[in-house]
C-alpha cells in the first residue's frame, strides 16, 4: 500500500489558515446539514448583504440566509422559498432553495459581467432629477430609455423645486411637459417645504417602486421625509464638482406604512445604455414607435435618410425635437461608452 505524500511545511501552514478562515466565517451552505433547517416556506428578499440574503417571510420575521450554489442570482423584491433555520441564535442561520419567477427585473450592464440584475418584481421606476446640480433633460431620456426597455412603468420626478422662482418653474415646467404630452406622469417635489410630497406618497402607495437619478438630486432626502425610520445617510453636493456624493452601500427593501415598498439599492442609481442594439434604444423613445418600420430604407439611421417617417414626424411638429435630437445623442455616446472586448 503506497505511503500518503507529507504535506510540507508551507503546504501545512496554509490548510491551517483555511480552516481558521472557514470556522471564524461561519457555516457554509454546502456545509450545513439539512436537519439544520425547518421546512420549506414562501418570503421575499428584502435586504442582500454580499454573498448574503435577508428573507422576510409571510409572518414579518425576517432571516438573514445563505443562498444555494445553484441558484445564478438573489436581488430585492425577489419571492423566494427558503428554509429558516432551527437555531435562531446564530446570525445567519437560513438557506434559500428557489428563486420564484420575476414578474419583471431591473437590469444594468456590467464591464465583466454582462447585463447583472439589481432589483425584482417592480412596479414602477422613480425618475429623481433636479435642479441641482443640473436639470438634464437628455438624462432624463437614458433613464426613460433604460425604464422602457425592460417594461416597467417610469415616473419623472423633479426634486428641490424651492430653488426655483415661479419665472424659472415656469420655464421648467415648459420643458418638461414634452413628457407629459407624451403620456408620461411629471410630479414636483420639495423636502425643504414638503411641496409634492402627497402626491408622491399616493403615487407609491400599494406599488413596488425603485427611485433612479444621479448623485445629489435628493432620493435619500425624499426617503427621509416618506420614510423617517429609515434614516437613510444624506450625502453633500460637491464644491469641486458640483455633484452629489453616493450615501447607499447596501441593497434594501422598504415598507410604507399605508401600503407599497420602495427598494433602495446602490445598484440602480444610474443606468448605461451601451448594452443596447440600435433598435432597442429607437424602440425605448416610446413617441418612435408609430413610425418604425415605415421608413423607405430597412436600416434607415433616422438622421438625413431620404423617407424616413420620423424626421418627417420632427418636421410637422409631432415628435418634439429636443426629444429627437436627445436620441441622436445618446445614440452617438453609446458606442463610445461602450467597452471595448464588447464591440462587435
Amino acid at each position: 500500500m503506497a505511503k500518503k505524500p507529507k504535506l510540507t511545511d508551507r503546504q501545512k501552514r496554509q490548510v491551517s489558515v483555511n480552516r481558521t478562515k472557514r470556522l471564524s466565517s461561519g457555516a457554509k451552505p454546502s456545509e450545513i446539514e439539512d436537519n439544520q433547517f425547518g421546512e420549506q416556506q414562501s418570503g421575499r428578499v428584502i435586504g442582500r448583504f454580499g454573498k448574503h440574503a435577508d428573507v422576510e417571510d409571510r409572518a414579518g420575521t425576517v432571516h438573514r440566509c445563505h443562498m444555494r450554489r445553484t441558484i445564478n442570482s438573489v436581488v430585492c423584491g425577489d419571492e423566494v422559498l427558503f428554509r429558516p433555520g432551527k437555531d435562531q441564535t446564530l446570525s445567519i442561520s437560513g438557506i434559500i432553495e428557489i428563486v420564484q419567477d420575476r414578474k419583471s427585473v431591473l437590469t444594468r450592464p456590467d464591464f465583466y459581467d454582462g447585463v447583472k440584475p439589481v432589483a425584482a418584481n417592480i412596479d414602477q421606476i422613480i425618475i429623481v432629477s433636479s435642479v441641482l446640480p443640473s436639470l438634464s433633460l437628455n438624462i432624463i431620456d437614458r433613464y426613460l430609455v433604460a425604464a422602457e426597455d425592460v417594461e416597467i412603468t417610469p415616473v419623472v420626478l423633479l426634486n428641490k423645486v424651492e430653488l426655483l422662482d415661479p419665472q424659472q418653474l415656469n420655464e421648467v415646467e415648459s420643458q418638461l411637459n414634452i413628457y407629459r404630452d407624451i403620456g408620461y406622469q411629471i410630479v414636483y417635489t420639495s423636502c425643504k417645504t414638503l411641496t409634492g410630497l402627497d402626491e408622491l406618497a399616493v403615487c407609491l402607495k400599494d406599488k413596488v417602486s425603485v427611485f433612479v437619478g444621479q448623485s445629489g438630486v435628493g432620493k435619500s432626502s425624499l426617503i427621509n421625509e416618506l420614510l423617517p425610520e429609515a434614516d437613510e445617510i444624506i450625502g453633500d453636493i460637491s464644491d469641486n464638482s458640483g455633484l452629489g456624493q453616493h450615501t447607499t452601500t447596501t441593497a434594501k427593501l422598504l415598507h410604507f406604512p399605508d401600503g407599497g415598498d420602495l427598494i433602495d439599492s446602490p445598484g440602480v442609481r444610474e443606468f448605461a445604455l451601451w448594452h443596447l442594439p440600435a433598435e432597442r434604444l429607437t424602440n425605448g423613445f416610446r413617441e418612435f414607435r408609430d413610425y418604425l418600420g415605415g421608413c423607405k430604407f430597412r436600416d434607415c439611421k433616422h438622421g438625413n435618410d431620404p423617407g424616413c417617417l420620423i424626421k418627417a414626424a420632427v418636421e410637422e411638429g409631432k415628435i418634439s425635437p429636443q426629444r429627437y435630437q436627445s436620441y441622436h445623442k445618446i445614440l452617438l455616446n453609446m458606442d463610445e461608452l461602450r467597452p471595448a472586448h464588447t464591440k462587435v
